[in-house]
Protein backbone atom coordinates (compact mmCIF):
# COMPACT_ATOMS: atom_id res chain seq x y z
CA UNK A 1 0.00 0.00 0.00
CA UNK A 2 1.36 3.28 -1.30
CA UNK A 3 1.69 6.49 1.41
CA UNK A 4 -0.95 8.18 -0.87
CA UNK A 5 -3.65 5.33 -0.46
CA UNK A 6 -2.85 5.01 3.11
CA UNK A 7 -6.24 5.18 5.18
CA UNK A 8 -8.22 8.10 5.95
CA UNK A 9 -9.51 7.06 9.15
CA UNK A 10 -6.87 6.97 12.09
CA UNK A 11 -7.69 6.50 16.00
CA UNK A 12 -4.49 7.07 18.25
CA UNK A 13 -1.76 4.61 17.50
CA UNK A 14 -4.25 2.97 14.86
CA UNK A 15 -4.91 3.61 11.11
CA UNK A 16 -8.54 2.13 9.94
CA UNK A 17 -8.76 0.90 7.02
CA UNK A 18 -11.84 1.38 5.02
CA UNK A 19 -14.53 -0.94 7.11
CA UNK A 20 -14.32 -1.82 10.82
CA UNK A 21 -15.96 -4.80 11.97
CA UNK A 22 -16.99 -5.67 15.63
CA UNK A 23 -17.72 -9.85 15.73
CA UNK A 24 -19.58 -11.10 18.67
CA UNK A 25 -19.54 -14.23 19.85
CA UNK A 26 -22.37 -15.90 21.91
CA UNK A 27 -21.95 -16.99 25.27
CA UNK A 28 -24.33 -15.63 27.85
CA UNK A 29 -23.31 -14.01 30.97
CA UNK A 30 -19.61 -14.04 29.45
CA UNK A 31 -21.37 -11.16 27.14
CA UNK A 32 -20.38 -8.39 29.87
CA UNK A 33 -16.57 -9.02 28.76
CA UNK A 34 -17.50 -7.21 25.44
CA UNK A 35 -19.42 -4.91 26.60
CA UNK A 36 -15.73 -3.90 28.18
CA UNK A 37 -14.13 -4.42 24.56
CA UNK A 38 -16.75 -2.25 23.54
CA UNK A 39 -16.05 0.29 25.92
CA UNK A 40 -12.09 0.66 25.80
CA UNK A 41 -12.59 0.71 21.63
CA UNK A 42 -14.74 3.38 22.19
CA UNK A 43 -12.81 5.31 24.22
CA UNK A 44 -9.88 4.31 22.04
CA UNK A 45 -11.96 6.81 18.91
CA UNK A 46 -12.26 3.20 17.20
CA UNK A 47 -15.34 3.84 15.01
CA UNK A 48 -17.23 0.95 13.86
CA UNK A 49 -18.93 0.24 10.70
CA UNK A 50 -20.38 -3.09 10.92
CA UNK A 51 -20.95 -5.30 14.12
CA UNK A 52 -22.63 -9.00 13.88
CA UNK A 53 -23.46 -10.95 16.71
CA UNK A 54 -24.80 -14.70 17.62
CA UNK A 55 -26.82 -15.23 20.74
CA UNK A 56 -25.81 -13.02 23.58
CA UNK A 57 -23.66 -11.19 20.90
CA UNK A 58 -26.48 -10.56 18.70
CA UNK A 59 -27.87 -8.58 22.05
CA UNK A 60 -25.23 -6.66 22.28
CA UNK A 61 -24.48 -5.85 18.59
CA UNK A 62 -28.16 -4.52 18.72
CA UNK A 63 -27.94 -2.35 21.23
CA UNK A 64 -24.84 -0.91 19.61
CA UNK A 65 -26.09 -0.40 16.48
CA UNK A 66 -29.90 0.41 17.36
CA UNK A 67 -28.59 4.03 19.53
CA UNK A 68 -26.55 7.04 18.50
CA UNK A 69 -22.71 7.08 19.46
CA UNK A 70 -23.66 8.85 22.65
CA UNK A 71 -26.26 6.47 24.05
CA UNK A 72 -24.39 3.43 23.22
CA UNK A 73 -22.52 2.85 26.18
CA UNK A 74 -25.24 4.28 28.62
CA UNK A 75 -27.58 1.50 26.95
CA UNK A 76 -25.01 -1.30 27.16
CA UNK A 77 -25.21 -0.79 30.55
CA UNK A 78 -28.42 -0.25 31.58
CA UNK A 79 -29.04 -3.56 29.97
CA UNK A 80 -26.36 -5.64 31.84
CA UNK A 81 -26.80 -3.53 35.27
CA UNK A 82 -31.01 -5.11 34.47
CA UNK A 83 -29.34 -8.79 34.02
CA UNK A 84 -27.90 -8.48 37.12
CA UNK A 85 -29.47 -6.79 39.80
CA UNK A 86 -31.36 -9.41 41.45
CA UNK A 87 -27.54 -11.27 42.18
CA UNK A 88 -26.02 -7.78 43.70
CA UNK A 89 -22.26 -7.45 44.22
CA UNK A 90 -21.71 -9.48 47.51
CA UNK A 91 -17.88 -9.24 48.57
CA UNK A 92 -18.57 -11.52 51.53
CA UNK A 93 -16.27 -14.34 50.07
CA UNK A 94 -12.95 -13.82 48.44
CA UNK A 95 -10.37 -16.28 47.41
CA UNK A 96 -10.46 -19.47 45.08
CA UNK A 97 -12.83 -21.15 47.03
CA UNK A 98 -14.77 -18.39 48.34
CA UNK A 99 -15.43 -16.47 45.12
CA UNK A 100 -16.35 -20.09 43.47
CA UNK A 101 -18.64 -20.93 46.47
CA UNK A 102 -20.93 -17.34 45.08
CA UNK A 103 -20.65 -18.27 41.33
CA UNK A 104 -22.27 -21.42 41.58
CA UNK A 105 -24.82 -19.95 43.82
CA UNK A 106 -25.38 -17.64 41.82
CA UNK A 107 -25.61 -19.93 38.64
CA UNK A 108 -27.99 -22.03 40.71
CA UNK A 109 -30.25 -19.18 41.62
CA UNK A 110 -30.56 -18.07 38.19
CA UNK A 111 -31.25 -21.82 37.11
CA UNK A 112 -34.25 -21.84 39.90
CA UNK A 113 -35.90 -18.22 39.67
CA UNK A 114 -34.20 -16.89 35.81
CA UNK A 115 -33.26 -13.89 34.83
CA UNK A 116 -35.45 -10.48 35.72
CA UNK A 117 -35.81 -8.95 32.11
CA UNK A 118 -34.49 -12.15 30.43
CA UNK A 119 -36.46 -15.47 31.02
CA UNK A 120 -38.51 -16.88 33.75
CA UNK A 121 -39.40 -20.40 34.65
CA UNK A 122 -42.71 -21.89 32.52
CA UNK A 123 -45.03 -22.96 35.15
CA UNK A 124 -45.86 -25.77 34.85
CA UNK A 125 -42.87 -27.27 33.56
CA UNK A 126 -42.70 -28.61 30.06
CA UNK A 127 -42.77 -31.93 30.86
CA UNK A 128 -46.51 -31.40 31.55
CA UNK A 129 -46.72 -28.95 28.88
CA UNK A 130 -49.61 -30.31 26.14
CA UNK A 131 -47.10 -31.40 22.91
CA UNK A 132 -46.47 -29.03 20.12
CA UNK A 133 -47.55 -26.45 22.16
CA UNK A 134 -45.08 -23.49 23.10
CA UNK A 135 -44.56 -24.24 26.49
CA UNK A 136 -43.67 -28.03 25.97
CA UNK A 137 -40.49 -26.41 23.83
CA UNK A 138 -38.72 -24.85 26.59
CA UNK A 139 -37.56 -24.70 30.58
CA UNK A 140 -38.00 -20.95 30.40
CA UNK A 141 -40.10 -18.13 28.75
CA UNK A 142 -38.00 -15.34 27.10
CA UNK A 143 -41.00 -13.00 26.92
CA UNK A 144 -39.24 -10.35 29.02
CA UNK A 145 -36.07 -10.53 26.79
CA UNK A 146 -38.34 -9.05 24.13
CA UNK A 147 -40.12 -5.52 26.63
CA UNK A 148 -36.06 -5.15 27.46
CA UNK A 149 -35.03 -4.49 23.76
CA UNK A 150 -37.71 -2.85 23.03
CA UNK A 151 -37.27 -0.47 25.47
CA UNK A 152 -33.44 0.33 25.13
CA UNK A 153 -33.30 -0.34 21.19
CA UNK A 154 -34.39 2.13 18.17
CA UNK A 155 -35.36 -0.08 15.48
CA UNK A 156 -35.50 2.66 13.17
CA UNK A 157 -32.17 3.44 13.70
CA UNK A 158 -30.78 -0.08 13.58
CA UNK A 159 -32.38 -0.19 10.32
CA UNK A 160 -31.79 2.65 8.60
CA UNK A 161 -28.92 4.37 10.25
CA UNK A 162 -25.50 4.16 8.99
CA UNK A 163 -24.33 1.20 10.53
CA UNK A 164 -24.35 -2.13 9.05
CA UNK A 165 -26.11 -4.94 11.86
CA UNK A 166 -26.05 -9.10 11.24
CA UNK A 167 -27.46 -11.64 13.18
CA UNK A 168 -27.86 -15.28 12.18
CA UNK A 169 -30.31 -18.20 13.37
CA UNK A 170 -30.95 -21.57 12.88
CA UNK A 171 -34.05 -22.54 11.16
CA UNK A 172 -35.46 -25.54 13.01
CA UNK A 173 -36.95 -28.30 10.92
CA UNK A 174 -34.97 -27.75 7.90
CA UNK A 175 -31.89 -27.46 10.16
CA UNK A 176 -30.35 -24.52 7.67
CA UNK A 177 -28.31 -21.48 9.03
CA UNK A 178 -29.07 -17.88 7.27
CA UNK A 179 -28.09 -14.31 8.86
CA UNK A 180 -30.55 -11.60 9.40
CA UNK A 181 -28.77 -8.51 7.85
CA UNK A 182 -30.51 -5.22 7.73
CA UNK A 183 -28.73 -4.14 4.77
CA UNK A 184 -31.32 -7.19 3.06
CA UNK A 185 -33.50 -7.93 6.17
CA UNK A 186 -35.87 -5.29 8.43
CA UNK A 187 -34.75 -6.10 11.99
CA UNK A 188 -36.86 -6.26 14.80
CA UNK A 189 -37.04 -7.63 18.25
CA UNK A 190 -37.44 -11.11 16.55
CA UNK A 191 -34.85 -11.70 14.95
CA UNK A 192 -32.57 -10.86 17.61
CA UNK A 193 -34.14 -12.94 20.10
CA UNK A 194 -34.13 -16.06 17.56
CA UNK A 195 -30.32 -15.75 17.11
CA UNK A 196 -30.16 -16.41 21.10
CA UNK A 197 -33.05 -18.83 21.65
CA UNK A 198 -30.81 -21.97 22.67
CA UNK A 199 -32.29 -24.64 23.53
CA UNK A 200 -33.64 -26.74 25.73
CA UNK A 201 -34.04 -23.52 27.85
CA UNK A 202 -35.45 -20.64 25.91
CA UNK A 203 -38.00 -21.26 23.22
CA UNK A 204 -37.54 -20.69 19.38
CA UNK A 205 -39.05 -17.74 17.80
CA UNK A 206 -41.66 -17.43 14.99
CA UNK A 207 -40.52 -15.50 11.81
CA UNK A 208 -42.60 -15.25 8.97
CA UNK A 209 -44.13 -18.70 10.03
CA UNK A 210 -40.75 -20.65 10.70
CA UNK A 211 -39.25 -21.38 14.35
CA UNK A 212 -35.47 -20.55 14.89
CA UNK A 213 -33.38 -21.26 17.57
CA UNK A 214 -29.82 -20.01 18.46
CA UNK A 215 -27.19 -19.48 15.93
CA UNK A 216 -24.28 -20.59 17.93
CA UNK A 217 -25.61 -24.13 17.60
CA UNK A 218 -23.87 -24.35 14.20
CA UNK A 219 -21.57 -21.96 13.93
CA UNK A 220 -21.18 -19.62 17.49
CA UNK A 221 -19.26 -16.97 15.13
CA UNK A 222 -20.82 -14.57 12.43
CA UNK A 223 -16.53 -13.64 11.19
CA UNK A 224 -17.54 -15.64 7.50
CA UNK A 225 -20.75 -13.53 6.92
CA UNK A 226 -18.71 -10.22 7.77
CA UNK A 227 -15.85 -11.30 5.38
CA UNK A 228 -17.96 -12.72 2.77
CA UNK A 229 -19.59 -9.87 2.16
CA UNK A 230 -16.55 -7.09 2.80
CA UNK A 231 -16.03 -4.11 1.14
CA UNK A 232 -12.41 -2.88 0.81
CA UNK A 233 -9.72 -3.52 3.24
CA UNK A 234 -11.01 -4.41 6.76
CA UNK A 235 -9.72 -4.35 10.02
CA UNK A 236 -12.15 -7.01 12.47
CA UNK A 237 -12.14 -7.45 15.63
CA UNK A 238 -13.47 -10.95 16.73
CA UNK A 239 -14.82 -11.09 20.25
CA UNK A 240 -14.92 -14.76 21.19
CA UNK A 241 -16.18 -15.74 24.76
CA UNK A 242 -14.71 -19.29 24.94
CA UNK A 243 -11.40 -20.08 24.76
CA UNK A 244 -10.11 -23.05 22.20
CA UNK A 245 -7.19 -24.32 24.42
CA UNK A 246 -7.47 -24.86 28.37
CA UNK A 247 -5.65 -27.16 30.67
CA UNK A 248 -6.53 -30.45 31.49
CA UNK A 249 -9.62 -30.62 33.53
CA UNK A 250 -9.18 -32.59 37.17
CA UNK A 251 -12.39 -32.30 38.40
CA UNK A 252 -16.46 -32.73 37.24
CA UNK A 253 -16.72 -29.45 36.93
CA UNK A 254 -13.65 -28.29 34.80
CA UNK A 255 -15.18 -31.58 32.52
CA UNK A 256 -18.62 -29.50 31.74
CA UNK A 257 -16.14 -26.45 31.40
CA UNK A 258 -13.88 -27.51 28.89
CA UNK A 259 -16.88 -29.35 26.92
CA UNK A 260 -18.68 -26.15 26.68
CA UNK A 261 -15.47 -23.88 25.40
CA UNK A 262 -14.62 -27.09 22.72
CA UNK A 263 -17.96 -26.96 21.36
CA UNK A 264 -18.39 -23.72 21.36
CA UNK A 265 -14.72 -22.62 20.30
CA UNK A 266 -13.78 -24.93 17.52
CA UNK A 267 -16.08 -23.76 15.11
CA UNK A 268 -14.95 -20.85 15.67
CA UNK A 269 -10.96 -21.66 15.31
CA UNK A 270 -11.84 -23.60 12.31
CA UNK A 271 -14.02 -21.05 10.20
CA UNK A 272 -11.04 -17.86 11.43
CA UNK A 273 -8.04 -19.94 10.27
CA UNK A 274 -9.44 -21.29 6.87
CA UNK A 275 -10.30 -17.85 6.23
CA UNK A 276 -7.05 -16.41 7.09
CA UNK A 277 -5.70 -19.11 4.97
CA UNK A 278 -7.64 -19.05 2.12
CA UNK A 279 -6.77 -14.97 2.04
CA UNK A 280 -2.87 -15.49 2.24
CA UNK A 281 -3.24 -18.24 -0.64
CA UNK A 282 -5.33 -16.21 -2.87
CA UNK A 283 -2.88 -13.17 -2.17
CA UNK A 284 0.33 -15.65 -2.91
CA UNK A 285 -1.66 -16.33 -6.06
CA UNK A 286 -2.18 -12.48 -6.96
CA UNK A 287 1.27 -12.25 -6.61
CA UNK A 288 2.20 -14.74 -8.85
CA UNK A 289 -0.26 -13.32 -11.53
CA UNK A 290 1.80 -10.04 -11.24
CA UNK A 291 4.98 -12.00 -12.43
CA UNK A 292 3.64 -13.04 -15.55
CA UNK A 293 4.74 -12.03 -19.01
CA UNK A 294 2.86 -9.13 -20.19
CA UNK A 295 1.91 -10.53 -23.47
CA UNK A 296 0.07 -13.13 -21.30
CA UNK A 297 -2.64 -10.72 -19.31
CA UNK A 298 -5.41 -10.56 -21.60
CA UNK A 299 -5.28 -14.63 -21.42
CA UNK A 300 -8.89 -15.89 -20.41
CA UNK A 301 -7.74 -18.17 -17.94
CA UNK A 302 -5.47 -15.50 -16.29
CA UNK A 303 -8.06 -13.05 -16.24
CA UNK A 304 -10.51 -15.74 -14.74
CA UNK A 305 -8.19 -16.69 -12.13
CA UNK A 306 -7.04 -12.84 -11.38
CA UNK A 307 -10.64 -11.85 -10.72
CA UNK A 308 -11.42 -15.54 -8.56
CA UNK A 309 -8.31 -14.16 -6.32
CA UNK A 310 -8.80 -10.43 -5.95
CA UNK A 311 -9.58 -9.88 -2.41
CA UNK A 312 -8.95 -6.65 0.06
CA UNK A 313 -6.58 -7.16 3.02
CA UNK A 314 -8.04 -8.09 6.41
CA UNK A 315 -6.69 -7.72 9.70
CA UNK A 316 -7.97 -9.86 12.09
CA UNK A 317 -7.79 -9.11 15.74
CA UNK A 318 -8.79 -12.00 17.71
CA UNK A 319 -9.58 -11.08 21.59
CA UNK A 320 -10.71 -14.23 23.85
CA UNK A 321 -12.18 -14.54 27.57
CA UNK A 322 -10.21 -16.70 29.44
CA UNK A 323 -11.76 -17.67 32.57
CA UNK A 324 -10.76 -17.22 36.23
CA UNK A 325 -9.71 -20.67 38.18
CA UNK A 326 -12.93 -20.11 39.72
CA UNK A 327 -15.67 -20.36 37.00
CA UNK A 328 -17.00 -23.33 35.88
CA UNK A 329 -19.06 -25.09 33.38
CA UNK A 330 -22.10 -22.73 34.82
CA UNK A 331 -20.49 -19.48 33.55
CA UNK A 332 -22.03 -19.04 30.88
CA UNK A 333 -25.65 -18.14 33.57
CA UNK A 334 -23.81 -16.95 36.24
CA UNK A 335 -25.79 -13.27 35.98
CA UNK A 336 -24.79 -11.45 39.16
CA UNK A 337 -22.82 -7.83 39.58
CA UNK A 338 -20.01 -9.00 41.28
CA UNK A 339 -19.10 -11.35 37.54
CA UNK A 340 -20.29 -9.14 35.01
CA UNK A 341 -18.16 -6.25 36.59
CA UNK A 342 -14.93 -8.33 36.51
CA UNK A 343 -15.94 -9.10 32.59
CA UNK A 344 -16.22 -5.83 31.72
CA UNK A 345 -12.92 -5.16 33.28
CA UNK A 346 -11.19 -8.06 31.93
CA UNK A 347 -12.41 -6.62 27.84
CA UNK A 348 -10.92 -3.18 28.90
CA UNK A 349 -7.75 -4.75 29.62
CA UNK A 350 -7.65 -7.26 26.69
CA UNK A 351 -8.32 -3.89 24.68
CA UNK A 352 -5.79 -1.90 26.74
CA UNK A 353 -2.82 -4.94 26.40
CA UNK A 354 -4.00 -5.14 22.57
CA UNK A 355 -3.15 -1.67 21.77
CA UNK A 356 0.35 -1.34 23.50
CA UNK A 357 1.21 -3.71 20.08
CA UNK A 358 -1.15 -1.67 17.88
CA UNK A 359 2.03 -1.60 15.91
CA UNK A 360 2.01 -4.99 14.75
CA UNK A 361 -1.89 -4.64 13.51
CA UNK A 362 -1.02 -0.95 11.72
CA UNK A 363 1.79 -2.30 9.88
CA UNK A 364 -0.83 -4.95 8.27
CA UNK A 365 -3.27 -2.03 7.38
CA UNK A 366 -0.70 -0.15 5.81
CA UNK A 367 1.24 -3.48 3.94
CA UNK A 368 -2.35 -4.38 2.64
CA UNK A 369 -1.78 -8.10 4.08
CA UNK A 370 -4.22 -10.14 5.68
CA UNK A 371 -3.39 -11.95 9.15
CA UNK A 372 -4.88 -12.77 12.70
CA UNK A 373 -2.97 -11.55 15.81
CA UNK A 374 -3.81 -12.69 19.57
CA UNK A 375 -1.99 -9.89 21.39
CA UNK A 376 -3.27 -10.77 24.72
CA UNK A 377 -2.38 -14.27 24.70
CA UNK A 378 0.52 -15.22 27.46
Amino acid sequence: MADADLPGRTAPGLPLPDQVALVLQGGGALGAYQVGVFEALDAARIEIDWVAGISIGAVNAAIIAGNPCGRRLERLHAFWDRMTAALPALGVFDGLYGRELLHEAAAATVAMFGVPGFFRPRFPSPWFALPGSADALSFYDSAPLADTLDELIDWDLLNEGPMRFSVGAVELESGNFRYFDNRVDRIDVRHVMASGALPPGLPPIEIDGRLWWDGGLVSNTPLGHVVEHQEGDMLVFQIDLFPAAAERPQTILDVVAREKEIRYSSRTRQISDELIRRRQEHQQISRLLGKLPAEMADDPDVAALRARVRESSLSLVQLIYRANTWERGSRDYEFSQRTMRDHIAAGRAAIAETMTRSGLIARNIYDGSTAAFDLTHP
